[in-house]
Formats: structure tokens, C-alpha cells, sequence
């Protein structure tokens, strides 16, 4: 695993030295070409504000259901996702029951002045300011961050893909994002899995790229490693708790002609060896302008054109559950 999911270290990508810097282009190009996947360290967004973010979640995730249902959204809103609301698995089509998971979901909320976009891609935020009033402003330091976080990831990228440092983030000018803060409960509050139920299904993201804090537990992330290509099939994540883990989406896969790979994954059920095992991820999912037309650089796949929006629109329909 440790081959094709490696760590790569933001500071000798940062430290201005062409040859630390051709070769971690490198390495990111090869990680890409495989599992879609990589660790990153020197980010600069310490354990302490990630554990901070995940503190102030867990009081609002703590309250009573009928106090939560005041925040209830649907699929791409802002605000809490019960239990039941998604099934990732739904966009590669399979039929697995609704995820075992809660999450608290913000965004990038300032409109760029078009009703059909703002209305979706740009909703303001909702925060419990009686309930958790120490949530929005340490969430709001994350979310400032993680896009300067994102945005040097992006022109890694660019550079990795010999397209040049500003390839991506020309157009990240007003993008669209969304932090899920995902709560996965034991079986205590969740039940016993049913027959295929996950904390979240087998999935690929849908985007550009995804930057991911998460912790190491017995029902955690798994990464699917094509047995093509040396793999296992699913094997599990790699961990740094210093570590970001990031992966590239759907539209980024799209973007290098399938060049690189949208990274598979998902997370594992409560296990029956740890059945009371809780654990919070912090999901960090980065996109582009909206409206963004996505035209493939030459690759091995001749994916057709597609305008950003409307692609991650009907993804979020897709895995809505009714």
C-alpha cells in the first residue's frame, strides 16, 4: 500500500528547490495514476484546530434528535444530515441501504449574483448559535485553511500533470465547496448494519479534489487498490495523524483524460470486535468556478466536455436518498 498511496511533504514542494520540487511532482503523478489517493504532511493546519473543529461537532451531534432536527437539510444543503439521508453507493449504482452516518454540512456561501447558482452552490450557512455557539468560528477558521490547503494541492497538481502551477487554480477564483463533518456512532445509536451498509458505500468523490482529516479506527476508511495493478481489491487507508489524506474526484479524472484516477473508497460498518467505536472525519471537498467546462487534456480516455456545475449537481441528486 505504502507504494501507491505515498506521504508527500508540502515543505519540499514549498521549499523553492527544482529538483525537491520535480520530484514530488513525480511521485504525485505515479499515486495519482493508481489509486487516486496520497497523504500529505507539512499542510500547516495542526491537530489542535482539527481537534477543536471536531470537539465543538461532537456537542452538536450530542444533542437530542428533536433539537437536531431544527438544522435538518437535504443532500447539498447547509446545515445536519441525519441518518439515513445517503447512499454513496448509489452513483456507481448499487443498491446498498442508506449510510450509517450524521454529518454537519457548511459551504462556500457568498453568491456570485446568478439565482440558479447561488440558490444551490452558494446557500448561506446555518449555524445552532444557542446550542453550539463555539461551532461557526472554529469552523469558519478551518474552512480558510483548508482552501489555502487546497489551492497549493491544486497547483501541485497542475505541475504534476506538466500543465503548469496555475492549470487548476485558474479557475478557483470563486469556487464552489463543502465541508462534511461526518459522525460515525456505534452501534448504540446506528443499530446493527444490515446486510451491505456501510458507514458510507463504495463511492468515488465527485469532484476535483478531496482533502480529508480523519481517524484511525477498526470500522474506518478502506481504499480500492486494483488487483491489476498489484492490489487487493479493498485494502485499508494508510494513516498519519499528522497526515491530510487526500483523493481526487470524478471531475479532476476527467479533466487529465483519465490520465489519473478518481480514487474508490469507503467506510467500514461498526465492527463487531469494537461495536461502540466512534470516530469523526472532517471532509474537505474542493471544486472549481461554477460553470467550469471541463475539457480533457490529452489522455488514454476520450471523456466528452462537461460543465462543472450541472456534472456535480446530478452526482448529489444521485445519492440522495428518497
Amino acid at each position: 500500500m505504502s507504494s501507491r498511496i505515498p506521504v508527500i511533504d508540502l515543505a519540499r514542494w514549498l521549499s523553492g528547490d527544482p529538483a525537491a520540487r520535480a520530484g514530488t511532482a513525480a511521485a504525485v503523478d505515479a499515486a495519482l495514476s493508481q489509486a487516486g489517493f496520497l497523504l500529505i504532511t507539512g499542510h500547516g493546519v495542526g491537530i489542535e484546530i482539527r481537534e477543536e473543529v471536531r470537539q465543538a461537532a461532537h456537542a452538536f451531534f450530542a444533542l437530542p434528535g428533536q433539537v437536531k432536527q431544527r438544522y435538518a437539510v437535504s443532500v447539498g444543503g447547509r446545515g445536519w444530515l441525519a441518518k439515513g439521508a445517503e447512499a454513496n453507493g448509489y452513483s456507481e449504482g448499487t443498491a446498498t441501504p442508506p449510510d450509517l452516518k450524521e454529518s454537519w454540512t457548511v459551504g462556500a456561501d457568498q453568491p456570485i449574483g446568478e439565482a440558479e447558482i447561488d440558490g444551490f452552490w452558494f446557500q448561506p450557512n446555518r449555524w445552532p448559535q444557542v446550542e453550539v455557539p463555539q461551532l461557526q468560528p472554529i469552523v469558519e477558521d478551518y474552512l480558510a485553511r483548508m482552501r489555502s490547503v487546497a489551492d497549493e494541492v491544486l497547483r501541485l497538481l497542475g505541475t504534476a500533470l506538466g500543465q503548469g502551477a496555475d492549470f487548476f487554480t485558474a479557475h478557483t477564483a470563486h469556487p464552489t465547496y463543502t465541508l462534511n463533518i461526518n459522525w460515525y456512532p456505534g452501534t448504540g445509536v446506528v443499530g446493527e448494519p444490515l446486510p451491505g451498509q456501510f458507514r458510507i458505500g463504495p463511492h468515488t468523490d465527485f469532484g476535483t479534489v478531496t482533502l480529508l482529516d480523519r481517524q484511525q479506527g477498526k470500522g474506518g476508511l478502506q481504499v480500492w487498490i486494483d488487483p491489476d495493478d498489484g492490489g487487493e481489491g479493498w485494502e485499508d487507508a494508510p494513516y498519519d495523524p499528522a497526515a491530510l489524506t487526500v483523493n481526487i474526484g470524478d471531475l479532476m479524472a476527467r479533466w487529465t483524460g483519465g490520465r489519473w484516477r478518481s480514487g474508490r473508497h469507503r467506510v467500514l460498518p461498526p465492527s463487531p470486535d469494537a461495536p461502540d467505536e466512534e470516530l469523526m472525519s472532517l471532509v474537505y471537498f474542493y471544486e472549481c468556478d461554477p460553470h467550469t467546462v471541463v475539457v480533457p487534456i490529452a489522455g488514454p480516455v476520450a471523456h466528452a466536455p462537461v460543465d462543472s456545475s450541472v456534472y456535480l449537481r446530478d452526482k448529489l441528486d444521485a445519492i440522495s436518498v428518497s
